[in-house]
């Protein structure tokens, strides 16, 4: 099994998707479990960082975001986050949040009700999109998987057969060489793997022999965005960022999730040339319409 371990990394870090580093254990706030938080302090962060600061909060006991969602990419980020085997938030999750904690969501709650009323979402203020510190190149809660060798598969850039496919639509992957999976949808598995040109795709197959049955459900936000700022959409959020469509301020895409490795992505969808397109821009180019709309959580 060691061995095996050591082969696995031994090939990341050939693929160029490994390094050196423990500032994945790092929390927005250290010690949010053990003081009050303040009003003051809450504003010196933007509206989308106080909203990752509350569910900090519950990660911390084990809180089950939503799979694939962009609470859920964040936190399987981070060393410290182990979602709790049982997925009802209210029996394995809230009874072991103090009433400190408590406080300090509601305190949290209570700045970005505030930041809605004001009509801001206070753009200057500190945000969790500077520097994400990771340990890897591959894209949070992607993992290993280890498939029947053997096989190409056709990969597509969204879970349909009509979907942009790249490499002048022959892109596939080998079983034979290192592939992660995200999850899947619809039945197309999300994958990340290296090219024999020294990129990095992310894509989907199908008809897939020996397939990781561990991957997760994919369950996407699907909410209206608009870039903000003149860029390009990549499949490759790793190595090269090959540009796979221009993207000018102002057009209209779909948001899907958010993914990090040492920088965040937005996870879009899109059309060119009445094909869907799948990629990623960095976050800060990048306006969701429902950002202001906090996920729910219960009160304790």
């Amino acid at each position: 099994m060691r061995k095996w371990l050591a082969l696995v990394l031994a090939l990341s870090c050939l693929m160029g998707i490994c390094s050196v580093g423990s500032a994945e254990q790092a929390y927005l706030i250290p010690d949010s479990n053990t003081r009050a938080l303040t009003y003051i302090e809450l504003w010196d962060w933007n509206m989308e960082a106080v909203n990752f600061i509350y569910n900090e909060i519950l990660a911390r006991h084990g809180y089950v975001f939503k799979s694939g969602g962009k609470f859920d990419n964040y936190f399987r980020s981070k060393g410290w986050y182990t979602p709790n085997a049982n997925p009802n938030n209210q029996q394995a999750c809230y009874p072991s949040v103090s009433s400190l904690e408590w406080s300090n969501i509601s305190m949290c709650k209570q700045v970005i009700n505030d930041m809605i009323e004001q009509g801001t979402t206070n753009p200057g203020g500190k945000s969790i999109r500077v520097g994400i510190p990771t340990v890897s190149n591959v894209l949070s809660t992607f993992q290993y998987c280890s498939l029947k060798a053997g096989q190409k598969l056709d990969v597509y850039s969204a879970p349909s057969y009509s979907s942009w496919r790249g490499s002048n639509g022959k892109a596939a992957v080998s079983t034979n060489g290192d592939l992660w999976s995200a999850g899947w949808e619809n039945g197309w598995m999300m994958v990340m793997y290296g090219t024999n040109k020294g990129s990095v795709r992310v894509g989907y197959v199908q008809g897939i022999a020996g397939a990781c049955p561990e991957t997760r459900t994919l369950n996407f936000a699907y909410v209206d965005a608009t870039v903000n700022t003149n860029c390009t959409l990549t499949d490759d959020p790793a190595k090269q960022y090959a540009a796979v469509v221009s993207l000018p301020a102002g057009t209209h895409v779909t948001y899907l999730t958010s993914f990090y490795n040492n920088v965040a992505w937005d996870y879009v969808e899109t059309t060119v040339n009445g094909q869907t397109v799948r990629g990623f821009i960095p976050s800060d180019y990048l306006n969701v319409m429902s950002d202001l709309s906090p996920e729910i959580i219960a009160d304790g």
